[in-house]
């Protein structure tokens, strides 16, 4: 099934149809590597060349098993290094569609627990449900995906650490990164946090326009590095992770705004886990903001409700059936 899963795109497997070195083949079927993916399905960029591997559960806290991949787009490489929150939308109606998890014709709403295989942390996706099928017309909007659709939640727990260890890797909510002032978080997507006037631009600018300052990417790219190692996780030269991302005041009535790098490319929206994240850092600094927070990006905002002491967070998402067939590799 090809699905929209928030504000990315994918194909969705199940994990028994694919071969054990499915590599080869997932980069076959996305068209990669290719800055088009002309002779695939992917869309020629990373939000549009995602894999969800979806199948039955043997943790007894969840119904369902996810691996996220990401397939390069100009890189004949597949890779499991972090989880994807929007991808993850689409994988509880995709479970519902497959007849992973059950639900009866009287339900409204179904609570699908996914174990995230690329970190172990577990999510719950709330799917809105009629006659034993998911829902996906509806009025609820989110920023970078046109019209509106039904509303999922999807909910977090004990997502801390989940891909460099601790919620804070280095002990400090701030530490100095090549002479600036950077938080080093990972609520579920490692991420370094910088003020964007400390590297001089105002982080209100196009990511087009970002992408085009080589000044500024090198810079930051010198600083992921060096973070990665801090964060403990080695030599992310050739990483997807850590995430960079620039905060500024909001504009648009919004708690902060981000400008996030994934990390060469600037993202048009905010990954959910990276707003999660985000969310975590705001509170952390300033205990006066209550738990519902917006995150700003260039098209438009995220909601999130970040709980640190429960350790839960949620967010509210969309998601859509785009495509079920025979993929030809």
């Amino acid at each position: 099934m090809v699905m929209r899963g928030g504000t990315s795109k994918g194909a969705y497997f199940l994990a028994a149809d694919l071969p054990a070195d499915r590599d080869a083949l997932l980069l076959r079927i996305m068209g990669s590597p290719d800055p088009r993916q002309i002779d695939g399905i992917g869309g020629g960029h990373p939000l549009t060349s995602k894999v969800a591997v979806v199948s039955r559960s043997e943790d007894a806290d969840a119904d369902v098993d996810y691996l996220f991949l990401q397939v390069h787009v100009d890189q004949p490489r597949v890779s499991a290094e972090q989880p994807c929150g929007n991808i993850l939308a689409g994988v509880g109606p995709f479970a519902i569609e497959r007849g992973l998890v059950p639900v009866s014709s009287d339900q409204e709403t179904a609570r699908v627990r996914v174990r995230m295989v690329n970190t172990g942390a577990l999510a719950t996706v709330h799917v809105p449900v009629r006659g034993g099928r998911p829902v996906y017309a509806g009025d609820t909007a989110i920023s970078g995906v046109p019209g509106t659709a039904a509303r999922l939640l999807v909910e977090f727990r004990d997502t801390a650490g989940s891909v460099a260890g601790a919620l804070l890797p280095t002990g400090n909510l701030v530490d100095d990164l090549g002479g600036i002032p950077a938080t080093l978080i990972d609520n579920g997507m490692p991420v370094v946090l910088l003020k964007a006037g400390d590297l001089g631009v105002t982080g209100y600018e196009t990511p087009a326009r970002l992408e085009a300052d080589e000044r500024l990417r090198h810079r930051l790219e010198a600083l992921r590095l060096t973070a990665g190692t801090m964060m403990g996780l080695g030599d992310v030269g050739a990483s997807t992770v850590p995430k960079m991302g620039l905060i500024s005041p909001p504009v648009r009535g919004g708690t902060v705004s981000t400008r996030m790098f994934i990390p060469h490319r600037v993202h048009t929206q905010i990954g959910v886990l990276a707003a999660v994240t985000v969310g975590t850092a705001l509170r952390l600094t300033d205990r006066d903001l209550g738990p519902d927070l917006r995150i700003e990006h260039p098209t438009g905002f995220t909601d999130v409700v970040i709980d640190p002491d429960a350790g839960t967070s949620a967010v509210v998402s969309t998601a859509r059936l785009l495509l079920e067939g025979v993929a030809h590799a």
